[in-house]
């Protein structure tokens, strides 16, 4: 669990700092940003929150983020904003590790594309994937093809089980 003001870590438990392979007084006062793989995935996740994430709400997403180490795993964020006009303000996190491998193939994505999959990941519709990112409908559903017909895929089960890596196909070897 830890606790932060304006995406800056304020307090850990340990259970959290080393998760990520640190000592909690090595990530007081730090960004987030040092958790993440990329600052595009620190910035993409900041902009995906500040819309859902509004004062006493709670949000949950899925993403990879980064050790120590550098090495990358999944895990499952929940968040509880405190202060309505500033969902950033004071909020409190829990990260939880997810046994799920992080798949090399997915480097060749766009943001736009790794924000998607995550996003039909947690089950969302193109309608609501829509709402979230502020696209049409129909932009979300271009995106989805597009990315079927790279990889030679014929459906969204199957790009889902490309993404999480259980497939035995030949999108998912390379």
């Amino acid at each position: 669990m830890v606790f932060a003001t304006h995406r800056i870590i304020r307090e850990v438990n340990p259970a959290f700092s080393a998760l990520f392979g640190y000592s909690p007084d090595e990530l007081v006062d730090q960004s987030f940003n040092t958790l993440y793989p990329r600052l595009a995935d620190f910035v993409m996740v900041g902009n995906l929150w500040r819309k859902n994430f509004s004062g006493g709400r709670t949000y949950t997403d899925e993403r990879i983020m980064k050790r120590r180490d550098d090495t990358r795993f999944w895990c499952r964020v929940r968040g509880r904003s405190m202060i309505e006009a500033d969902p950033f303000s004071e909020a409190i996190y829990c990260f939880d590790e997810m046994a799920r491998p992080v798949l090399d193939h997915r480097d060749g994505l766009t943001d736009r594309q790794r924000q998607i999959l995550s996003l039909i990941a947690l089950g969302k519709t193109s309608a609501a994937i829509a709402q979230e990112l502020g696209l049409s409908r129909r932009s979300v559903d271009t995106h989805r093809l597009r990315l079927l017909r790279a990889l030679g895929l014929g459906n969204t089960a199957e790009l889902m089980a490309w993404y999480f890596g259980a497939a035995d196909h030949p999108a998912s070897r390379d």
